[in-house]
């Protein structure tokens, strides 16, 4: 009954999946519409993409070159950025936590779904990343 109910919560307020390492939200529209989203979420606080990884089309690209016929994404893309307040803040706390740095946010398309996500962080400082994280997917979703 409490799967049920999480079940039913979970719809009303769109989906999310943590996968390992990650936390996914289905997008309610198309992957074009989900890049343009997820780019004004991260530039309208102030916060600079620093590159567009193209991941889909990498794959895509070189998935004959390493024997695959496996079609992952129909488009994927990654975004790379940091904040230079929030990245001083918690290297601040722990200089060690610049592994961690650049933060990305991904759109991916699969199987006619679309998603947006990001990697999980560990417990401590990096928990505000991954919040800011959270807000800027939340932004993207329209919620």
């Amino acid at each position: 009954m409490k799967r049920i109910l999480l079940s039913a919560c979970l719809s009303m307020i769109g989906t999310i999946a943590v996968a390992e390492g990650s936390t996914v939200y289905t997008f309610d529209g198309s992957f074009d519409d989900a890049t343009f989203s997820v780019e004004n979420a991260i530039v309208g606080p102030g916060l600079v993409i620093d590159y567009v990884s193209h991941t889909g089309e990498m794959l895509a690209r070189t998935a004959e070159d390493v024997g695959s016929d496996v079609d992952l994404f129909a488009a994927a893309d990654i975004f790379v950025f940091c904040s230079a307040s929030l990245s001083r803040e918690v290297m601040e706390a722990d200089p060690m936590n610049i592994a961690y740095c650049p933060y990305g946010v991904f759109v991916a398309e699969r199987d006619g779904d679309v998603m947006i996500g990001y990697r999980n962080y560990p417990e401590g400082e990096m928990q505000k990343v991954q919040s800011l994280l959270d807000d800027i997917v939340q932004e993207a979703l329209g919620e």
